[in-house]
């Protein structure tokens, strides 16, 4: 159920992967992504199984490959009716909600978990290329600044790896101009983006310091990769306070 997870204090890190779930082929296992043409009864399981291990509420945004940051608030919490847990759409999230858990789904984009150690707040960002070329991480540890955060903690999870990410060279250009860092080439020498490698660099350059947690999605076949297999599932990064 998790390829990583630590918790201490009160606080639950964590990164699933796709064993023990309840999805068949194409998504088999811990599928957690009710976007991807799954059987919905199968991811609300899934993601039930995840609740339980974690002993949080878990909620989800609608993500789009950008920046914009959902504030969620015991208010925002009362008025979801979707069912879904889905609380808005963007691509990061931010809470001091206790006993809440925010979830962020990936099968090859950088799962991002932040929390302050000096404070109630966490946060999650789901950042593809997009996302990282559009700042979505500074984003989400600016929105966290602004609350209050002194002391902020990232914790950046499994991906695509720069050797599997191979792009056009223009595309390779674009993300360099933002990241350097993240220009790479693949196993066979051909232009390639290390999108984790960038979000790092943008984190620590933002006095962020940062726990990366190894994993290339698409070599390990216990992670969700759509560079691999194409049709397939999410896993998640998920972080809260039990208390």
């Amino acid at each position: 159920m998790f390829a990583w997870r630590d918790d201490t204090a009160g606080l639950v890190r964590a990164f699933t992967d796709r064993h023990g779930g309840r999805s068949v082929a194409p998504f088999a296992g811990l599928n957690l992504g009710a976007h991807v043409g799954d059987d919905a009864a199968a991811v609300a399981g899934n993601r039930a199984l995840v609740e339980e291990a974690t002993g949080l509420r878990t909620v989800w945004a609608d993500q789009v490959h950008g920046a914009d940051v959902i504030h969620v608030t015991p208010e925002l919490l009362a008025a979801d009716r979707s069912g879904t847990g889905a609380v808005g759409t963007g691509d990061a999230m931010v809470s001091d909600v206790p006993g809440v858990a925010l979830g962020v789904l990936v099968a090859d984009c950088t799962p991002v978990l932040v929390h302050d150690a000096a404070g109630p707040l966490v946060g999650v960002a789901h950042a593809g290329r997009p996302g990282m070329v559009a700042g979505v991480a500074l984003r989400l540890v600016e929105a966290m600044r602004d609350l209050g955060a002194t002391d902020l903690l990232a914790t950046v999870g499994p991906s695509v790896c720069g050797r599997c990410y191979e792009v056009p060279d223009e595309m390779r250009a674009d993300a360099a101009q933002v990241a350097p860092v993240s220009a790479a080439i693949t196993w066979t020498g051909t232009p390639a983006i290390d999108v984790a490698s960038g979000v790092v660099d943008q984190l620590r350059r933002a006095d962020v310091p940062v726990e990366w947690v190894p994993g290339c999605a698409r070599e390990d076949q216990a992670l969700y990769s759509y560079r691999r297999d194409g049709r397939t599932g999410r896993f998640a990064g998920i972080i809260g306070r039990t208390a």
